[in-house]
């Protein structure tokens, strides 16, 4: 029997098989799906994994990972529902979609645990966060969180947070890539060669994130003792202020939490009652 079926090959369903791949999972215990047959083929010639369709990947697995666009995922857990079973766990990487949703469409009783995993995962400096639903027991949890650390670091903590955790980590490099992206344009209208400024600003941010991580300092200390009275890095820091760029930061955050909620109820919306015999 396939240990695990990814269904949804798309950037982060990729990331967790080549992962596990990475920490030594067998290609054969992987089948993963994916809507275009060239895409299939892409993925077998590459990884050597199986390929399926949902249906047939879902029935002859003991982990099924969920990782379609929350706009898909109903349509998704229709397809699978006939051939999932209460000894089947199930793991949804989906932004804003809940335990209870995905409870619905499936049998009585399947364990389902939530991820909100991310990008950095590719190369193993991912953040995930992992939350149980009704039926999922801490042995469960903890398998699923046990799959994500192949590509980083996991937290387990209530799905209350999730729609939290995707506004800070789940979207978070796409806010620190566009801080970079923003030196790097400064930079060069400062002069610089684009790429001295980008070899600068890369370097910079790494490694300020390493120095934070190791040092145990808080962020704020770090900003301190790089900051002089009245001195270069207190002008810039100023102007940042000015800007309001906490309030920026904070106001972002929020509207990408909201948005959770809003897939969450869009997924809902798009959602045809479940069978009944299905709660059987």
């Amino acid at each position: 029997m396939t240990k695990l079926a990814v269904i949804g090959a798309g950037v982060m369903g990729e990331t967790v098989f080549s992962g596990l791949l990475r920490a030594g999972w067998a290609p054969d215990d992987i089948t993963v799906t994916a809507r275009r047959p060239e895409r299939r083929t892409d993925l077998a010639e590459r990884y050597g994994v199986r390929t399926a369709d949902n249906a047939t990947a879902a029935a002859e697995a003991e982990i099924v990972v969920i990782a379609v666009k929350p706009a898909d995922i109903t349509g998704v857990l229709d397809e699978i529902a006939p051939v999932i079973t209460p000894a089947t766990l199930v793991a949804s990487l989906a932004a804003g979609v809940t335990t209870d949703l995905i409870e619905a469409r499936l049998p009585a009783g399947v364990p389902v645990v939530r991820a909100m995993p991310n990008t950095p995962a590719q190369v193993d400096q991912g953040m995930a966060a992992v939350s149980g639903g009704r039926h999922a027991d801490a042995a469960q949890i903890d398998l699923v969180a046990g799959l994500l650390t192949a590509t980083g670091r996991v937290t387990v903590l209530p799905e209350k947070y999730q729609d939290a955790v995707t506004a800070i980590s789940g979207g978070g490099p796409a806010y620190l890539f566009l801080v970079v992206e923003s030196m790097i344009e400064a930079g060069v209208h400062l002069g610089l060669p684009r790429q001295t400024a980008s070899e600068l600003v890369v370097q910079t941010i790494y490694g300020s994130a390493t120095l934070l991580k190791e040092s145990g300092d808080h962020p704020a200390v770090l900003r301190e003792r790089v900051t002089s009275p009245a001195g270069t890095t207190a002008a810039a820091l100023r102007v940042l202020e000015d800007h309001k760029l906490r309030a920026a930061f904070l106001g972002a955050m929020e509207a990408a939490r909201d948005r959770g909620g809003q897939l969450a109820e869009a997924a809902r919306a798009n959602s045809r009652p479940a069978p009944e015999d299905r709660h059987s």
